[in-house]
């Protein structure tokens, strides 16, 4: 089984697990308690733009812990975030206008339209690696991008990713 954290598209071979409902969500909860599934059940796991969304000193210790936990032996977690570094750069550049800047500031915050839609931690590829080291996990790599889902670990802004796509293996 492979799990999709935060996911709202079916796609065979995967359980969707999202903190908020959907037509497409497998099972309701947070990446923080994945006590549903047993532990080295798990083949891959997949979070595009969700760990942003945990507490950097109390939720994402956890969340990567039980990602750790569920993974079998060479499992592999799969991980984007949007990259604070480069988001900064983009920000700091003089050639933006203020509505420019705006998405850039959402893309650091989160879009705020509801309880979870807030990004608590900025993350860029060293710490990110540290993080996952931390959790257990080993090669931290960073990928270009990785196609699995319609989501935001390949968008680009003025031609730019924002993302930071990385592999960790367990």
């Amino acid at each position: 089984m492979k799990l999709h954290i935060g996911g709202t598209e079916r796609r065979e071979g995967w359980h969707v697990v999202n903190i908020q409902p959907g037509p497409h969500v497998d099972s309701v909860g947070s990446c923080t308690d994945l006590s549903r599934f047993a532990d080295y059940s798990i083949d891959e796991v997949y979070a595009s733009h969700v760990m942003e969304h945990l507490g950097h000193r109390d939720e994402l210790k956890p969340a990567l812990g039980e990602i750790h936990r569920v993974l079998k032996a060479g499992g592999r977690f799969l991980v984007s975030v949007p990259d604070l570094a480069i988001l900064s750069r983009l920000f700091a550049r003089d050639d933006l206008d203020v509505q420019q800047r705006y998405e850039l500031m959402l893309m650091m915050f989160g879009g705020q339209s509801d309880a979870h839609d807030f990004h608590k931690v900025g993350l860029w590829e060293e710490l990110l690696a540290l993080f996952l080291m931390n959790a257990g996990f080993k090669e931290p790599a960073r990928v270009e991008r990785f196609d699995l889902f319609d989501d935001y670990s390949s968008y680009r802004f003025l031609d730019t990713p924002i993302s930071l796509n990385m592999i960790a293996l367990k």
